[in-house]
């Protein structure tokens, strides 16, 4: 799939992974919508010459009306980037007791339920495209869906359902023309993980095998566009992480 060619929705996009995906989508040739529940993402479309729909991915009818939009203004969808979501951090029993089902329960429904409602209602339209590839899903993973640590149970569980849908929508989705993978990211400089002391940062970075650097959401887009345009990447989950394995 050429991306200068491409219609994409990518969720998330207000900032962060999202928003360098839908940044490099554009500066590619792409049509672009951003999804997210962040007012912000209007300021982040206008800022790259996309469109913006206001949206919860957890809640059907908000997609359902997102993607509409989408439609309305792009004439179909070919991409569908799944970047929105939460890190949370409780452990199973700490001092205030047990783990919040609450917080667990949120965790799930928006980086995984939140994942698969925008990507079925994103695949019926592909494949209404009648073309040889129809479209290509990208979800968000990450490292802690293989190397969670202490405080990860929710959010390890939430990516690791990412990891493991991956292959069973690829081969779901085949008959439609869709191709479906994942990245699984290491430790990134979005903006919440920038806003940490310095010092703070520095460690995160030391752990990583190599290049000792947090990663750039720049290379997180790059990997995006790169499974789009290879037509043979299917089924996959990625990892993006400088060879990073956390203990």
């Amino acid at each position: 799939m050429d991306l200068s060619h491409a219609r994409a929705i990518v969720t998330g996009a207000a900032s962060g992974l999202g928003e360098a995906t839908a940044r490099h989508f554009r500066d590619a040739g792409a049509e672009v919508v951003i999804l997210d529940r962040d007012e912000a993402g209007a300021a982040t479309a206008a800022a790259i010459g996309a469109e913006f729909a206001q949206t919860d991915v957890t809640d059907e009818a908000s997609v359902a009306a997102a993607i509409g939009r989408a439609v309305g203004i792009m004439g179909g969808i070919d991409i569908c980037v799944n970047c929105a979501g939460i890190a949370t951090g409780e452990k199973t029993v700490g001092r205030d007791g047990p783990h919040s089902l609450s917080g667990f329960r949120r965790t799930i429904e928006i980086n995984l339920i939140g994942s698969f409602n925008v990507l079925r209602l994103a695949a019926a339209e592909m494949a209404r495209n009648q073309r040889e590839e129809n479209g290509v899903i990208v979800n968000t993973a990450s490292i802690a869906a293989y190397d969670g640590q202490k405080g990860q149970a929710a959010y390890a569980a939430s990516k690791a359902g990412i990891a493991g849908m991956t292959l069973p929508i690829a081969r779901d989705l085949a008959g439609q023309g869709i191709r479906v993978c994942a990245i699984a990211p290491g430790i990134f400089g979005t903006p919440m993980l920038r806003g940490l002391p310095q010092e703070v940062q520095d460690g995160l970075a030391a752990e990583v095998t190599f290049p000792k650097r947090l990663g750039d959401p720049a290379e997180f887009a790059r990997m995006a566009a790169f499974i789009v345009e290879n037509g043979y990447l299917n089924g996959e989950v990625i990892r993006l992480d400088g060879a990073l394995r956390m203990r």
